[in-house]
């Protein structure tokens, strides 16, 4: 073990992060030190968990009560045809273990419900938001809310996909109910419905595991207060400011 806490092999593993200035060995020691919940294994969550993994986030929880299907191998990549009928988040376990067997991956195979779900945010230094259930989206905001734990939202549907951060340790910022208000009907946003293009997926959830391994480490500036959208038709990023809303239901008593 090295007088900076890393031992040879992780300083080996991650020499790409420590070679960076605004990582360093710190930022490394502070990944190692996270704990990271990702809430969804499909599309979003097959993209960011590699990432989270491969980047040294020392305990990652991840929740879904869904199990893999033929249908899920086109765009959810963490996942493999041999994984077919078992759950995702056995799946989703043992592929990040491939990646990096030093990690810690807890495993809920179940939908949450908001007692459950306030814990398991309450022992998290951020959280992903990777499903596709507007009642879940809002359930995770509340708890982030609450608990002051940032919050990184990501959707992908058809070409079109967003993501943002929603912080409240930052007084201004707007939560998730700001943008989308809990009192307006569900949208309907079904991939079994509506289709998904499959690297769009990934390019949702890496910027998702991008935002999340940034608020770990304390380096850059966050997607807080901005709405990044992608058409991957068009291949065009556009950024959108978003305002606190001040008589969000959520937020506003925080």
């Amino acid at each position: 073990m090295s007088d900076d806490g890393l031992n040879d092999e992780q300083l080996l593993r991650y020499s790409r992060h420590i070679l960076l200035d605004e990582l360093g060995i710190e930022g490394q020691r502070r990944l190692l030190a996270g704990h990271a919940l990702v809430i969804g294994a499909g599309g979003l969550g097959a993209a960011a968990l590699p990432f989270l993994a491969s980047a040294g986030v020392g305990r990652i929880t991840v929740v879904d009560d869904d199990e893999v299907d033929l249908t899920n191998l086109q765009r959810q990549i963490i996942h493999t045809t041999a994984n077919v009928g078992r759950p995702k988040v056995d799946s989703a376990r043992e592929g990040m273990l491939r990646i990096n067997p030093g990690l810690e991956i807890v495993t809920v195979p179940a939908r949450v419900g908001d007692a459950e779900l306030a814990q398991l945010v309450a022992s998290a230094d951020v959280v992903l938001d990777c499903c596709d259930n507007f009642a879940t989206r809002q359930a995770v905001n509340r708890a982030c809310v609450r608990h002051k734990v940032p919050l990184v939202s990501g959707a992908a549907l058809r070409f079109d996909g967003q993501i943002s951060v929603f912080d409240r340790r930052q007084p201004d910022a707007p939560c998730y109910a700001c943008l989308f208000p809990p009192a307006e009907p569900a949208p309907e946003v079904a991939c079994a419905t509506m289709g998904v293009f499959a690297p769009l997926v990934g390019m949702v959830g890496t910027v998702q595991a991008a935002e999340a391994l940034k608020l770990l480490a304390g380096v850059g500036e966050s997607l807080a207060g901005r709405l990044l959208m992608v058409n991957a038709l068009s291949m065009e990023w556009t950024t959108m400011r978003l305002a606190r809303t001040p008589d969000c239901p959520v937020c506003a008593g925080h």
